[in-house]
């Protein structure tokens, strides 16, 4: 498997990250299995807090693997800050995890159930001088993560990201992104629970404080379908639908998942 066409196949896929990346077996790797049962309530736990400039919105991308949304992270213009966070963190990108159908799809996994799809924005550390050196510190990156299910409405904050995937339909396909807010796609509780990860892509570096969000937000099946519609080949090569990106849990390796709910 040649170092840069990872994917998630059977011949690229998450079971064999771990040949050019032997990170992907480390001690602290993302996504895991919640279970309520032993995740430990922390009173000490404050809210988080993110303050978004819809003008760092920049532009939509299909790089193959997954649909992702880049922002202005030259300064602190949005930030994430509080909760198991020390200082503030900027918004670099966000992207999506989804299934091939909508009873899989999420890389997460709370108490057996599986969402139709995973929103992770990311956010990285600007006292570690930029992104590249933050990917090598344990605190270097912050990943919000949102449950997508299925439900009857559609979600409206989601619309404007779908309405771009008509742009976007073929790997390496790029398209102007401005004026958004992401902060809208926020459900309305802040519970989160809270862990030491990694990046669930490769190289899987462990760097990540993870904020996985208890409640999920809500999506039409019409509009998973429109996310299932990307192609992860070039626009002169056949279609081959994007779905499936997303990676098993991996072993919790003693770690300990915190709640800052009850």
């Amino acid at each position: 498997m040649a170092q840069s066409v990872w994917g998630y196949d059977s011949d690229n896929g998450p079971e064999r990250w771990h040949e050019n990346y032997p990170m992907a077996k480390g001690d602290k790797q993302s996504p895991i299995e919640i279970n309520s049962k032993d995740v430990q309530h922390d009173s000490s736990l404050s809210s988080w807090h993110a303050s978004y400039d819809p003008g760092a919105a920049k532009t939509i991308l299909n790089n193959g693997r997954t649909c992702r949304v880049v922002f202005d992270d030259t300064f602190d213009r949005s930030v994430l800050r509080g909760g198991p966070l020390t200082g503030a963190y900027r918004l670099r990108q966000l992207h999506l995890h989804w299934g091939s159908a909508d009873d899989h799809g999420s890389e997460h996994v709370v108490d057996g159930v599986r969402y139709a799809a995973e929103l992770h924005m990311v956010h990285w550390n600007p006292k570690h001088g930029n992104f590249a050196g933050a990917l090598k510190q344990p605190d270097g990156v912050a990943v919000v993560g949102i449950f997508l299910k299925v439900g009857n409405t559609p979600k409206p904050e989601m619309k404007r990201i779908l309405e771009e995937i008509e742009n976007i339909k073929t790997k390496g396909k790029e398209a102007p992104f401005q004026h958004f807010d992401p902060s809208i796609l926020f459900p309305k509780s802040r519970d989160y629970w809270t862990y030491h990860g990694s990046f669930t892509t490769p190289p899987c570096e462990e760097c990540i404080t993870w904020i996985l969000l208890r409640e999920p937000i809500e999506i039409s099946s019409d509009q998973m379908a429109k996310l299932r519609s990307l192609s992860k080949n070039d626009e002169n090569e056949p279609v081959s639908p994007l779905v499936d990106n997303w990676r098993p849990p991996q072993p919790l390796k003693g770690r300990i998942v915190r709640a800052s709910f009850k």
